[in-house]
């Protein structure tokens, strides 16, 4: 990654990096490759940070999120799963609750979000690689949650996360046995869109959020919104949706924008206004 340019580190030496790419596309990388990208407790008080900076990034258009080293994220931090074993439930609860809102806020800072899975994804760390809006994998990608193998119910979301991109029936399966699919495996399953070699990876995550940044924000923001819990209920729910939010974008400065340019046939350049 020698060719990026880092902008802003959080955490001790730099355990959650954000790099700038321009165009409003920012890269987030997790950045302990020695504990495989787990959720420790100073990567979690890192990406609380970088979450925060990031909502306050006016310019921001589109995020990419991928790991260092050979996982994306090895999920919760053992050690610090088992660090209250005579806790209460009350206790436990209390513990886990922010920790789950900490690494979903990833679903609330306001741009269509890309996870480039280029290693294992486990446990929370799958749910991580779910909360994201579009997901690409590298080869050598992986995904398991094998919560139940550990004495756990699955948690930070995957029971909803999961059934939402692969179905019901699949991901009965895949929480239930725990077991470790590969990246065309997860292909097969509608979990990832693409599947690249593990060397270009990163540069067709990019080349993907630079698309979507060079889209129109408020209209690409309220489509991630239409689409963030899953599909609309039924063909009434989306019209209703669609009747309320297309006019409100075609009040926008954008769609003269756009509409202009498709006419002039020459690249739109959209505000966000």
């Amino acid at each position: 990654m020698s060719d990026l340019h880092q902008i802003v580190g959080f955490g001790p030496d730099g355990i959650v990096q954000l790099h700038d790419h321009g165009g409003g596309v920012v890269l987030v990388n997790l950045n302990d490759p020695q504990r495989r990208n787990a959720m420790s407790v100073e990567m979690t008080e890192a990406w609380r940070s970088a979450m925060d900076h990031l909502r306050g990034r006016t310019d921001l258009r589109c995020v990419v999120l991928t790991g260092t080293g050979r996982a994306f994220c090895a999920g919760g931090d053992l050690g610090w799963l088992g660090a209250e074993p005579g806790a209460s439930v009350a206790q436990l609860r209390h513990r886990m609750m922010p920790f789950y809102q900490t690494w979903l806020a990833i679903r609330d800072i306001g741009v269509p979000t890309i996870a480039a899975i280029n290693g294992a994804a486990v446990g929370a760390g799958a749910a991580l690689a779910l909360a994201c809006d579009i997901r690409l994998a590298a080869e050598s990608g992986s995904f398991s949650v094998p919560f139940t193998a550990l004495g756990l119910h699955p948690g930070m979301g995957i029971t909803y996360l999961l059934p939402a991109v692969v179905g019901l029936s699949a991901a009965r399966e895949l929480l239930l046995t725990g077991r470790r699919i590969d990246a065309e495996q997860m292909s097969l399953l509608g979990m990832v869109t693409e599947v690249v070699v593990d060397d270009e990876l990163l540069q067709r995550a990019l080349a993907t959020a630079h698309v979507i940044a060079a889209t129109a924000p408020v209209a690409a923001e309220f489509t991630r919104l239409a689409l963030a819990e899953g599909a609309p209920a039924d063909l009434a729910a989306a019209l209703r949706w669609e009747g309320v939010v297309q006019s409100v974008t075609l009040a926008t400065q954008d769609v003269s924008e756009g509409l202009s340019a498709a006419r002039e046939r020459r690249t739109p350049r959209f505000t966000g206004r």
